[in-house]
């Protein structure tokens, strides 16, 4: 009677193991979870992974896939904007507390007469922000670039793309939508129709991925009611539409029309 109890109870413990998804060598460092069909959602137990969440920036173009299997990552989410004419960020990126990406030597984005009256908003987006203390521990946040860092932290690592979708979505603030006399003129990032879409939120000082696909589109507005919904203190988006992909042993996204993978410059990878 006690090994058939064992065996049942197995039986129970593997089935729960493949419906959450769970990490491929059974560890907790992270599940992906279901919000409904075509929205999962990335759940980061960063006390377990410490600091080996951190950004990748590539020289050229790379797909979400190559990034995941050649630096042997865990799991691997695009991050970032950028430019696929000239191949350069539209996002600032620090890696080791040095700027890797600098969107300001863009001639592409900084010489475009049109978005000179915005360029403070823009280059001002939100970034998601891995801090040290003096004791080492690792603190995540999303802030404006220009947010000062608090006092008694280092940036270690930092990717921006936006906008923020917690605690406020802020989507005029980014200039991601722009009004003139009521009237909507600018649009960015299709903010206001529904694509698919990568976001990233904290809570508790835990790291949530939350990968929207093809087969549900959202508005931001839309994802910023989700990250809220799944208790998010913090969250932002990232770079979407035919950008949005994932690569871990469990799950694979692609998300242009076309089924190909796009080629994209920036990265977060669990290493």
């Amino acid at each position: 009677m006690k090994n058939l109890l064992k065996f049942l109870l197995s039986i129970v413990l593997v089935f729960c193991f493949i419906n959450n998804f769970a990490d491929a060598k059974g560890s907790a460092t992270y599940k992906i979870l279901k919000d409904k069909e075509g929205v999962y959602v990335i759940e980061i137990n960063t006390h377990k992974s410490k600091e080996k969440l951190v950004p990748y920036v590539v020289e050229e173009l790379e797909t979400n896939d190559s990034v995941y299997r050649s630096t042997n990552a865990r799991l691997c989410v695009n991050a970032g904007f950028f430019d696929p004419k000239n191949q350069k960020t539209v996002s600032y990126v620090v890696i080791d507390e040095k700027v890797v990406a600098d969107p300001e030597e863009n001639e592409n984005l900084m010489s475009n007469n049109s978005l000179k009256p915005y360029m403070d908003k823009i280059l001002n987006r939100s970034e998601f922000r891995i801090l040290s203390d003096v004791k080492g521990k690792i603190i995540y946040d999303i802030a404006p670039h220009n947010a000062k860092v608090p006092d008694g932290l280092t940036l270690k690592h930092s990717v921006q793309a936006g906008p923020m979708l917690l605690p406020d979505l802020r989507l005029e603030e980014e200039f991601f939508i722009l009004y003139r006399k009521g009237q909507l003129v600018s649009e960015s990032a299709s903010s206001l129709h529904q694509y698919a879409r990568t976001a990233i939120g904290i809570k508790e000082n835990n790291v949530y991925l939350f990968i929207i696909t093809n087969e549900a589109p959202m508005t931001l507005k839309e994802v910023s009611e989700l990250a809220h919904k799944w208790g998010m203190e913090k969250a932002m988006a990232f770079d979407g539409g035919g950008s949005t992909s994932f690569d871990s042993p469990e799950l694979h996204i692609i998300s242009e029309r076309d089924n190909q993978a796009r080629k994209l410059k920036s990265f977060l990878i669990l290493k």
